[in-house]
């Protein structure tokens, strides 16, 4: 499969080929779908928390004696019901709302997201990003290329270019970037453009070969016994 080539000055000057196993993969909006839920859920943090009988404070000594005082039997004044005591059955920070979803499953979603954006036309390949660490040099290519006020983007760098992207993109709005080992699907969704360096390409081809190699060698073997 191939796609025009950019400069950093939005011109056209050739074509690149993507691999079809990354970049010509069938839709599938209900895998993305969970995809994106699952990455929400687990990047939840569970904020809401009551205390407990055991966490609040006081309630070490016994309100008043078992028998004789004709009042009902306390243990603590610490007790649910018991103003100032602890929350029965609330919310705690212990909760977890982590969602399971297998390697395999979170490649092929990014895969087919990844196909359907460029299908789209709103993803562009290009020679090389700013990479001199400098705002005004990323403001300058996102302002040839798109106009003001320019749309949310994702700038996806090679590994030697993405500590200067990253210092140069890191102060403007709705303007993210990732290398294609950290790319995920939650951030595509909510970008509209999604820009890529030429290297990336190759880095997303190395990186698929060793995820399949890892998955290889983790499948289970048949063991035949004589």
């Amino acid at each position: 499969m191939n796609t025009p080539l950019y400069n950093i000055e939005g011109k056209t000057v050739g074509a690149v080929e993507l691999p079809d196993t990354i970049f010509g993969v069938a839709w599938n909006p209900t895998l993305v779908h969970f995809a994106i839920l699952a990455h929400r859920a687990n990047a939840r943090e569970p904020l809401a928390h009551t205390k407990g009988r055991g966490e609040v404070r006081g309630g070490g000594r016994k309100p008043w004696r078992q028998k004789g005082t004709g009042r009902a039997r306390h243990g603590s004044s610490r007790s649910p019901i018991w103003a100032g005591g602890g929350v029965s059955h609330g919310p705690t920070s212990e909760r977890s709302y982590t969602q399971k979803i297998n390697k395999k499953q979170k490649q092929a979603a990014l895969f087919s997201l990844l196909s359907k954006r460029l299908t789209d036309g709103d993803l562009k390949v290009f020679e090389s990003l700013p990479s001199d660490g400098q705002t005004k040099s990323v403001i300058s290519f996102l302002v040839k290329n798109f106009h003001r006020p320019f749309p949310s983007a994702i700038l996806i760098s090679g590994r030697d270019a993405k500590s200067g992207l990253v210092r140069g993109a890191r102060n403007i709005s709705n303007i993210i970037t990732s290398s294609p080992a950290s790319l995920n699907v939650y951030d595509i969704s909510s970008r509209r453009q999604l820009l890529m360096e030429r290297s990336a390409v190759a880095d997303f081809s190395a990186l698929t070969a060793s995820s399949d190699k890892n998955l290889r060698s983790k499948s289970p073997q048949m063991k035949i016994v004589l």
